[in-house]
């Protein structure tokens, strides 16, 4: 394994911190646009979750083959290849003419976005230290956030000027400039070789699968994790405007603020990291305290409704924070296993992170939909939605609790 210089390694990770700072705008820019899309295009709530989870949807589809070719072919030529396509998805955003060509416009820069999170990963597991790793970790998710906040108050402030299309155009032609920028600064992969008198291991997904840690870690990515994206990414804003009775200007304010608050909170872990590392503190016993949190927040929001009013926006962005204890186990997961098959590990369990993305993003709008047929109002049908993914939450850490890892790389260590 060879370290980079700190020197090199800044410059390292503000590259692919720059290309997911896009990543994360483009992928959170439906929220925002939500209002304008839901009126053009006259989408219901099941369109509107769809076409939201359909950025999810061509980002999942992708997971798989890109842990692979991550492994075999390092971080560089992969999120190239990748950042290409995001790049076309972005100009037919811009140029579709119905709900079909949104769709899959969105799947598309799913799929091109897929590689932004989990390139730098896969290089950090050889390039930098366990605790560097958490770290970085942390400070891309930072970087994500301060994407979530530009594609909520500036986009809104951008729309009467420019027109959301023309905004896509932008878009396209920065992620060709982080493309440069990843080829410019981006160290070349050496393949590892096995040691002299050894074969080449065979590596693949079934390892991955059946590690117990693995295992007790997928519910709690698939729905407390997945399902609080899900919610500041899309649900945060039409349960202000439909449930709180904000305006859209006021939803996107409040979205701003949740994002903000996500930053601050993935700065802080980003900090405190090593030295929660140096007391021998353990991710599951972090998510073991934290994660009840956000469960009761969560369930405040599903009970109070419109009785929160104003204090909406501020209970959504604790409820959001309260989950982060949750994204410790992102890079956890990847340090339970070896370098040389990192790739396969960090994007197996991204991929149920964004299955469980998608399946919230779409599922809400389904049981909104649902419960509105049924004769619910729209705020009852929301706060009925939000009821059963409460439920799944809380058997998704009932299970965590009880689940065994096996694992030693549980440690922040």
């Amino acid at each position: 394994m060879s370290m980079l210089s700190r020197r090199t390694a800044v410059v390292v990770f503000l590259t692919f911190a720059f290309a997911y700072f896009f990543s994360a705008l483009i992928r959170a820019i439906t929220a925002t646009l939500s209002p304008t899309l839901t009126q053009e295009f006259a989408l219901s709530a099941r369109d509107l979750g769809l076409l939201a989870g359909g950025y999810f949807l061509g980002f999942s589809a992708m997971q798989l083959p890109l842990g692979n070719w991550l492994d075999r072919h390092g971080p560089k030529k992969v999120i190239l290849s990748f950042l290409a396509m995001a790049v076309a998805g972005c100009l037919a955003f811009s140029w579709a003419t119905s709900f079909g060509g949104l769709l899959l416009a969105r799947i598309l820069c799913g799929a091109g976005l897929g590689a932004c999170l989990m390139a730098p990963l896969t290089g950090y597991r050889r390039w930098f230290s366990a605790t560097t790793q958490l770290r970085a970790n942390s400070w891309m998710l930072m970087t994500g956030s301060m994407g979530m906040v530009a594609a909520t108050l500036p986009v809104q402030w951008l729309m009467p000027l420019l027109g959301w299309r023309p905004l896509f155009w932008g878009l396209a032609g920065l992620t060709v400039l982080a493309m440069v920028v990843i080829a410019w600064q981006v160290p070349a992969w050496q393949a590892q070789s096995p040691a002299v008198g050894q074969a080449p291991a065979k590596r693949s997904y079934a390892e991955v699968w059946r590690h117990p840690y693995f295992r007790k870690m997928t519910p709690i990515g698939f729905f407390n994790y997945g399902g609080m994206v899900a919610i500041q990414t899309l649900w945060a804003v039409p349960w202000m405007i439909r449930v709180a009775g904000y305006t859209p200007v006021q939803a996107a304010t409040g979205l701003f603020w949740i994002n903000v608050a996500m930053l601050v909170a993935f700065w802080a872990w980003g900090l405190i990291n090593p030295r929660l590392a140096r007391r021998g503190l353990h991710v599951d016993r972090l998510i073991t305290w934290g994660a009840p949190f956000s469960l009761l927040l969560l369930a405040v929001i599903c009970l109070a409704g419109d009785a929160l009013s104003s204090s909406t926006g501020l209970v959504l962005a604790l409820f959001c924070v309260s989950s982060t204890f949750i994204s410790l186990a992102q890079p956890a997961v990847g340090m339970a296993f070896p370098p040389e098959l990192a790739g396969r590990a960090l994007s197996a369990y991204n991929l149920v992170i964004f299955a469980g993305i998608f399946m919230m993003q779409w599922g809400i709008g389904l049981l909104v939909d649902g419960l509105q047929a049924l004769g619910w109002s729209p705020a009852r049908a929301f706060q009925g939605a939000l009821a059963v993914f409460l439920t799944l939450c809380m058997a998704s850490y009932m299970y965590f609790l009880v689940a065994k890892s096996h694992n030693g790389a549980s440690t922040v260590s």
